[in-house]
């Protein structure tokens, strides 16, 4: 009892001593502001950093045109970083994930130099510099197996956070989550007046549900995945109970609508809705917030928030830092959020003279990862008899889809020689990566005739996919076809006012062109299908005279069709209605290198299988692609360059007849 009694009595003592000195400490403050401050009630400002969607763009390089470039690079975002944190101390830095994959760099220490136990990623070897507090997988992370994925996260800097990832069960058990699903960061921050103050910020992690069908090779039978938005839900408390002050989500997740649905590719606008959510970073569709979602309800774009919660979409490859600031209180150990502001700050202006400048300590560290990576993108694999791009890949025919279906028929040839399919017709579907759109003026492929290098191969065919066959109908074909057409916007014939032709939320990956058949594209009729591959149209036919050797297609004959492991897993119509389906272990990419080392030489012009159903009376349809695209049109080409069009792209014409 008396060791109670002197714990009470020396606990008094303290609470008079700490009282009786605070005249002292707020008397030059009660004289500015004439008023007495509340001793036990403190002002503390925060700033929460993202980065998202790097995909190995570690410096300020483009190795498929293998030249420097000024608008992408971690190691230009770095100086903002550092730039940002002299503004505000009490700074946190987060990534958002698609770290380790997407371009040569990210292939080279995968692929051809695999990292090795202990060694650490160029990706870590960077961002070590940067003092990361903690990160979450997207969706890319998972495209080079588990085994490689775990082995680089083994020896990160900082911890990963993810709550929506599982283990597969094996027996009976209690779920068991894949990564660490909250993190509790604690950190001192100090107040208005310098004094320090212990914020705990707890931080989760989430990734598109949609993983386990893109890299189903990979991930079946090892992990499942659930719903973004009831997975947050969840965990929040969780982090609440470990004393989070603070609730941040790193969401690597497209920003979606109000019509949400369980397990939806894009959450953030829903998890905005969710109570106990401090903040947002998000991600995946390299997109920017604030900027590029202003219609959306409870959109505040001068302050950066949804529904009241902050949010920042960096935009992808380090071309812009997220920056979120929050004002908060503290009061016996409880922290209100008071004011908030949101941002984004781009690594590159145009207009401007002056750029940042890339780190030098960045490129220091990955200087022997970007010399290696350099020396094998730039061996010779073949010549090309022609230029190849892909200006007009949403327009016509095109040469860089052409090599890339020409060499997975080439390669499915020798694959089915002396099988049961050997007589099956086979067909080859290839998609334009690089087509401007979300990524950019500069987001297309050119390859000038002359020596082919693997790095133009890697320009052609950007992703680690592997070849994959499957076996479909040809009413399935003409429903995949129907999904690719949502390509377009409907034009309504005869009106004379500007028609935009290409519809901006379709990914261009998905404008699968199928070649060994001919058919139209009429795109007078309405979409059959939304972006996510949901029939909203049921009567539409925009898929026109679908042939195959010069005859009307048999709907219901059997096709073989070249495609990668990414579509023949996920839910494209007339894919999911497959019969079979086979995975070979062959990178498409390689498939493409090794065709053309066979070839020799190569002829790229496209067989024009696809063209538009004429449109008639209808002078103004428009379109974007490249600037550089105007010097390779004609004086009797149906497209004309216009002029300069909006971020660095050329505006042009198109007459369908």
């Amino acid at each position: 009892m008396s060791i109670l009694i002197r714990k009470i009595t020396f606990l008094c003592l303290t609470i008079i001593l700490v009282i009786s000195s605070l005249p002292r400490i707020y008397q030059a403050e009660a004289a500015e502001t004439n008023h007495f401050p509340n001793p036990f009630k403190s002002k503390v400002d925060i700033r929460l950093l993202g980065t998202t969607d790097i995909h190995t763009n570690l410096s300020n390089y483009d190795y498929y045109q293998d030249k420097e470039v000024e608008d992408f690079g971690l190691a230009k975002t770095a100086t903002l970083i550092k730039e940002a944190r002299t503004e505000e101390s009490n700074s946190f830095l987060f990534d958002n994930g698609d770290l380790i994959q997407g371009n040569p760099l990210g292939d080279y220490k995968a692929k051809i130099n695999p990292i090795k136990p202990g060694e650490l990623h160029p990706v870590f070897q960077a961002m070590k510099l940067l003092d990361y507090d903690a990160a979450t997988v997207g969706n890319h992370e998972f495209n080079y197996g588990l085994s490689f994925l775990n082995e680089t996260l083994n020896d990160a800097p900082f911890p990963y956070v993810n709550s929506n990832v599982y283990h597969v069960k094996k027996g009976k058990g209690k779920e068991k989550q894949y990564f660490q699903p909250y993190k509790i960061i604690k950190k001192i921050v100090r107040d208005e007046r310098g004094f320090p103050h212990l914020l705990n910020i707890g931080v989760t992690g989430v990734v598109t549900p949609q993983i386990t069908e893109w890299d189903r090779a990979n991930l079946e039978g090892k992990v499942y995945t659930k719903d973004i938005v009831q997975s947050v839900k969840e965990t929040i408390p969780k982090m609440k109970r470990a004393g989070a002050d603070l609730v941040i989500v790193l969401a690597h997740s497209g920003m979606g609508t109000e019509n949400y649905t369980e397990m939806d590719e894009d959450a953030t606008y829903a998890l905005t809705k969710v109570k106990g959510i401090d903040a947002i970073i998000s991600g995946h569709n390299h997109k920017l917030f604030p900027g590029d979602f202003s219609d959306l309800p409870g959109v505040n774009e001068e302050k950066g928030t949804i529904n009241g919660v902050p949010v920042v979409m960096p935009g992808n490859w380090g071309n812009h830092l997220g920056v979120i600031d929050l004002s908060l209180t503290t009061s016996f150990g409880h922290w209100k959020v008071n004011n908030v502001q949101s941002e984004l700050r781009s690594v590159y202006n145009s207009e401007s003279e002056t750029n940042t400048i890339a780190d030098p300590d960045i490129l220091d560290a990955i200087q022997l990862s970007h010399e290696q990576t350099l020396e094998y993108v730039r061996q010779p694999v073949g010549n090309t008899t022609a230029n190849i791009h892909s200006y007009f890949a949403l327009i016509k025919d095109d040469p860089s889809i052409q090599i890339v279906t020409n060499a997975q028929k080439w390669y499915l040839e020798k694959q089915l020689a002396g099988t049961p399919e050997e007589g099956t017709p086979i067909l080859s579907a290839g998609a334009p990566f690089k087509a401007g759109g979300r990524n950019g003026a500069n987001y297309y492929t050119y390859i000038p005739e002359g020596t082919i290098a693997i790095k133009n191969v890697a320009d052609l065919y950007l992703y680690p996919n592997t070849v994959a066959a499957i076996k479909v109908t040809g009413a399935d074909i003409k429903e995949w076809l129907e999904m690719s057409a949502g390509q377009f916007n409907q034009i309504l014939p005869g009106e004379e006012q500007t028609q935009p032709l290409i519809n901006e939320q379709f990914p261009t990956y998905n404008f699968d062109v199928i070649d060994g058949v001919t058919y139209e594209i009429d795109v007078t009729e309405p979409a059959k299908y939304d972006t996510e591959g949901k029939l909203i149209n049921e009567n539409a036919n925009r898929i026109k005279g679908l042939s195959y050797n010069g005859s009307p297609i048999n709907l219901e004959q059997n096709f073989i069709v070249a495609t990668n492991n990414y579509r023949a897993s996920g839910q494209f119509p007339g894919v999911r209605n497959q019969q079979s389906v086979t995975m070979y272990p062959d990178e498409n990419r390689q498939v493409i290198i090794d065709y053309i080392l066979e070839q020799g030489t190569i002829d790229p012009t496209a067989d024009n299988n696809w063209t538009f159903t004429s449109v008639l009376n209808t002078p103004n349809i428009q379109f974007e692609s490249s600037i550089e695209a105007k010097d390779l049109l004609n004086e009797n080409s149906p497209i004309q360059y216009i002029g300069p069009s909006n971020n660095g792209f050329g505006l042009y014409s198109i007459t369908i007849e």
